[in-house]
């Protein structure tokens, strides 16, 4: 997912593995492993700040948010934001009972709905 996300705004720059990594100083066989999903992505959240700005997209737009996100869910996180977030840890449990196909109640989907109405005020 990060990798993927990475590549196709590397591509639609017409950005090559190998000058991309030169800007960033990053070794290409490398990187590639990370756009194919084989490496996990980094940490360093000024270095996904500094890819950001490479991949012309602004920190703090949604876009960030995304590549953020995805950085999180590749490394098998969850970010920090959401944990801030009381709400939104109280819905955790539904959340990974669907992504393990097991079917939430009939309250969990009520509840989820109203959190999502909530924070869309």
């Amino acid at each position: 997912m990060f990798g993927d996300f990475v590549k196709a705004q590397r591509l639609a720059l017409n950005l090559s593995l190998r000058r991309f990594c030169q800007k960033l100083e990053l070794d290409p066989s490398n990187w590639s492993k990370v756009e194919r999903g084989i490496l996990p992505p980094p940490k360093d959240e000024v270095f996904l700040e500094r890819l950001a700005v490479e991949l012309g997209i602004e920190v703090g737009s949604p876009k960030w948010r995304e590549l953020s996100d995805l950085a999180h869910v590749d490394r098998g996180e969850i970010p920090e934001y959401v944990m801030q977030d009381e709400e939104l840890v109280k819905l955790l449990p539904v959340f990974f009972q669907t992504i393990d196909n097991i079917k939430p109640t009939r309250q969990d989907i009520i509840q989820l709905l109203e959190s999502l109405k909530e924070a869309h005020k």
